[in-house]
């Protein structure tokens, strides 16, 4: 029997660990995508970038580099600014980190998309999931990574391969909140 293959949305390489490891345990063939055009700065999105190399190679799989389009994110959030971290601001994040990832999985003739953002506590992946369905439908695996101690289990996962955690989750208005002033550097 062939297996199925998944196209796996990587925000970074932090969660991607664990959720690769769950679904390679479930039996699929895992590629990754790393599509985020909210990371901010640029030297930000190059660092979580290159560790993906580390999980490339633990895991055996591909990794795919979207483009990195920070003014299509600006755009598609404009007017969103002010909303915390959470808000609606995120959902329509998300909403195009998953499209790009569900025309990727589309070109790429894989089965199914999913995605690591739901191994974040910070993140609601109830949301994640609808917006995963209303793009895939069936071809939309439902996951909850932070589920059964996921989250921990990123973080000594990214301890034993050394990689790096940042301390927002992405965009500079999450760098903001975080305490930074999301100038460039």
């Amino acid at each position: 029997m062939t297996q199925k293959k998944v196209l796996l949305h990587i925000c970074c390489a932090g969660c991607a660990g664990l959720c690769v490891q769950r679904l390679q345990g479930e039996g699929f063939d895992v590629t990754g995508v790393f599509y985020n055009p909210n990371i901010h700065p640029e030297d930000e999105y190059s660092r979580r970038k290159q560790d993906l190399r580390k999980i490339s190679a633990a895991y055996s799989i591909d990794i795919i580099e979207g483009a990195y389009e920070p003014r299509v994110w600006h755009d598609a959030v404009q007017g969103y600014e002010p909303e915390p971290e959470g808000g609606e601001r995120c959902g329509i994040c998300f909403e195009l980190r998953l499209r790009n990832t569900y025309q990727y999985m589309l070109d790429k003739d894989c089965d199914f998309f999913t995605t690591t953002l739901t191994v974040s506590p910070h993140k609601n992946s109830s949301l994640i999931n609808e917006l995963g369905k209303h793009i895939g439908g069936n071809r939309f695996l439902e996951r909850n990574f932070k589920k059964q101690d996921g989250f921990r289990e990123s973080v000594l996962i990214s301890t034993k391969l050394d990689i790096y955690r940042q301390d927002y989750c992405g965009c500079v208005y999450s760098m903001r909140q975080a305490g930074r002033d999301g100038r460039d550097s």
